[in-house]
């Protein structure tokens, strides 16, 4: 049982958590308005999108967003990825000087253009070259390196524990274990016996992931599985002050009640003049239409908007209706109060 009110530290090298609540790397989302919103909100850690190994690629203006920490609150986390333990070994060295505090590796993404490529949960089935790249990357750098794992390949080779220990072994200072095989994708109920299992093998921080979307279910994952702390991915969008929500709850016992319509809103729209600042106009808008679709996708009338939002296409006109929709929401009409002027000053 977890007692509230001890609270657990966690620590990843010289590194001290203020939260067992941490943000899961996720490709197209957790870029850096994302991240240095979650980490406001009381993520203890905020790892970057994952990025190839291949630094031939780092030109590519996707890649280059994806390497940008300017400003951002330590540690700072690089995720990189890749089957070749040479090439995966650079690619922290030169994220490390270009400002990384703490490599995490991927060898848990299921998504097949990176399977195509042997890497990310690709490599479970391979514990020797896994053991390389871990090697190879731990020695390549003077700074912390984590890792990224699912519990195995598919559900008859379950050999995260396997995977686990060799992590440790090469100096892997912390873990990260979604509850589903590489075979299971996202699909059908995460499986957190395997992460127990992992927790008990080894003596790092353990993460536990998957379908994690309350403090409730976090609580009960790490009272089930004894892991350190929890990472957060699907849950975060849209929602990105669950990390304190689960945070607090951990810490007193106590459920802190969801943001108001008026603070929602000032959340939304400190993120949407984060990306248009960070993409600029143009591909910030692109970005904002999803990140508000999650943000909206629970409240009444949600529907309606979001078709009519995802059709505009100037950042004006997306805060325009963002605030007539709140608006609305908030007085029942179409006219905004002080508040909501205030907001859009």
């Amino acid at each position: 049982m977890i007692n509230v009110g001890q609270e657990t530290v966690i620590q990843i090298g010289p590194y001290k958590l203020d939260s067992r609540v941490v943000l899961a790397p996720m490709a197209g989302v957790t870029d850096r308005p994302f991240r240095t919103l979650c980490r406001q909100y009381g993520a203890g850690l905020t790892p970057s999108e994952m990025l190839t190994s291949n630094i031939r690629l780092w030109g590519s203006e996707k890649n280059r967003l994806r390497r940008s920490h300017l400003d951002e609150a330590g540690p700072r986390v690089v995720q990189i990825a890749g089957s070749d333990p040479g090439l995966m070994a650079q690619a922290a060295r030169l994220n490390m000087q270009e400002g990384a505090q703490i490599i995490d590796i991927n060898m848990g993404c299921p998504a097949k253009k990176v399977l195509k490529k042997a890497a990310g949960s690709a490599l479970l089935k391979d514990e020797k070259l896994v053991s390389k790249i871990l090697t190879s990357v731990v020695d390549a750098v003077e700074i912390p390196v984590t890792l990224k794992i699912r519990t195995g390949w598919n559900p008859t080779q379950r050999n995260g524990v396997n995977i686990a220990r060799i992590a440790e072994d090469a100096g892997i200072l912390a873990l990260a274990v979604h509850g589903r095989t590489r075979e299971c994708m996202f699909r059908g109920e995460v499986e957190y016996d395997t992460i127990a299992a992992i927790k008990d093998s080894v003596t790092i921080p353990v993460f536990a992931n998957g379908d994690i979307d309350s403090p409730q279910k976090a609580r009960a994952v790490l009272e089930h599985t004894a892991a350190d702390g929890v990472m957060i991915g699907r849950a975060a969008q849209g929602s990105p002050w669950i990390f304190q929500q689960i945070d607090h709850y951990l810490k007193t016992g106590e459920a802190l009640p969801l943001p108001g319509l008026h603070q929602q809103l000032e959340i939304i729209l400190h993120h949407l003049h984060a990306l248009y600042e960070f993409y600029g106009d143009f591909k910030g808008v692109m970005f904002a239409r999803k990140h508000v679709s999650w943000y909206c996708h629970d409240l009444p009338e949600q529907s309606a908007f979001r078709k009519k939002f995802n059709q505009l296409e100037s950042a004006e006109q997306q805060l325009e209706n963002l605030i007539q929709f709140f608006t609305h929401l908030i007085d029942g009409n179409s006219g905004q109060d002080e508040t909501t002027q205030k907001i859009a000053a």
